[in-house]
């Protein structure tokens, strides 16, 4: 059996002793504080609004579609590859569903099964000219923006609408109501909020522990203690907003919440998260040592193709129906969500906790923006800005952490 470490864990075995876990927490720390820091600007430019109950949860609903996104593109990058083909992807299978729906007459279930299929189909198609012909991922990707997009346009000449009201409800209901109400707050969105502290604790101390028995270096209990406080008020700050808002705790929360969950827990667990590290971090290497690279790298585009799926279904739900035109510059957005959330631009290095930060900076952007009214073109300059600057800290924090 093959053993590898992801380049956080190499890093986290240098440097003194008692404060060497500190470094590699630092990119973490001041992503999060940068979230904060938006947050409160935004909270303050528009005179409270930002986040009002209602506001938080359309943050949400509004932004699904990039933390979907985010969690895959976060792992093509990891392994030192790209993918520029996700918005064409998401408007293509967005296309079928709503033509299966509206115009076949098809169960929203089964329409969206279809769904998931295609996207799986897509990316096989991309990850076999990646891992099995040798294609670099920029350029079959390119293709396929050009494709899907294509394909997109043939299969929706006009929009399709009039769906199901279960598959609205899938990117635009809420459990409201479920299990009654707190004062005016929604019951069952509490109760899933300290369900999420209390796994977000015990997860923490527990991975802590293990790193301790392994012998690896684990960040100081003080700073640990400082970051679970501010995660917890985080958390608990946000299940009142939502709790407090007409449709309690969204639907689509929920997917994502699971996503992130899943894909947190494969990448930081499993031989196939550890495989994906090591190929991006020297991919010679991880030959050498044994990993089938082809196979990783064609499931890494296959579970791209079907994330693209479900970003497809959230979209199509929360617009009501589907249009050729869907998915513009989905790929930018997933793609500065991993580069602000500290993903390496030579791959890597990168958390899915990063690419969901990241994935928050830009919908507050969004949304804070257009509550102010912002010009869309002045909202491309400044997301451009942002972008470039939270590359430029974090290559400045790397070189200075090498130079030390």
């Amino acid at each position: 059996m093959t053993t590898t470490t992801t380049p956080e864990a190499v890093a986290e075995t240098k440097g003194p002793r008692v404060w060497s876990g500190l470094g590699s927490g630092m990119r973490q720390y001041g992503i999060m504080g940068a979230l904060v820091l938006i947050v409160l600007l935004f909270q303050i430019m528009t005179g409270g609004r930002l986040l009002q109950p209602n506001n938080v949860t359309s943050l949400v609903q509004q932004n699904a579609y990039v933390l979907i996104l985010a969690v895959g593109m976060l792992m093509i990058i990891v392994a030192g590859h790209i993918d520029l083909s996700v918005g064409s992807v998401v408007a293509a299978v967005g296309g079928v569903i709503g033509v299966l729906m509206a115009d076949f007459g098809l169960n929203p279930w089964l329409a969206i099964l279809v769904g998931l299929a295609v996207g799986a189909l897509i990316g096989a198609w991309q990850g076999f000219w990646v891992a099995f012909v040798g294609v670099p991922a920029f350029i079959v990707t390119l293709g396929g923006m050009l494709i899907f997009r294509g394909v997109a346009l043939v299969l929706v000449g006009y929009t399709r609408a009039g769906f199901d009201s279960q598959f609205l409800s899938i990117s635009n209901g809420g459990v409201a109501g479920l299990t009654g109400f707190v004062g005016d707050l929604d019951a069952f969105t509490l109760i899933v909020g300290i369900v999420g502290i209390a796994g977000l604790i015990l997860s923490t101390l527990t991975r802590r522990a293990r790193n301790h028995r392994r012998g690896l270096e684990v960040e100081p209990f003080p700073l640990l203690l400082v970051k679970l406080i501010g995660l917890t008020v985080l958390i608990g700050l946000a299940t009142y907003w939502i709790a407090r808002s007409a449709l309690g705790l969204p639907y689509v929360l929920v997917i994502v919440g699971l996503i992130i969950f899943l894909y947190a827990w494969l990448m930081g667990n499993t031989v196939f998260g550890r495989h994906i590290y090591a190929i991006g971090g020297n991919l010679a290497a991880a030959k050498l040592s044994g990993i089938n690279t082809r196979k990783v790298n064609f499931w890494l585009f296959v579970n791209m193709g079907v994330l693209c799926a479900l970003a497809a279904i959230v979209v199509t739900s929360r617009a009501g129906a589907a249009t050729a035109a869907a998915g513009q510059n989905y790929e930018l957005d997933a793609i500065a969500a991993c580069f602000i959330g500290g993903a390496a631009v030579t791959g890597g290095i990168g958390r899915v906790s990063g690419a969901i930060i990241g994935a928050l900076i830009m919908g507050v952007l969004n949304m804070g923006l257009s509550i102010m009214g912002v010009d869309p073109s002045w909202q491309f300059i400044i997301k451009g800005l942002v972008l470039v600057l939270a590359v430029a800290f974090d290559l400045m924090n790397k070189n200075r952490s090498a130079g030390s």
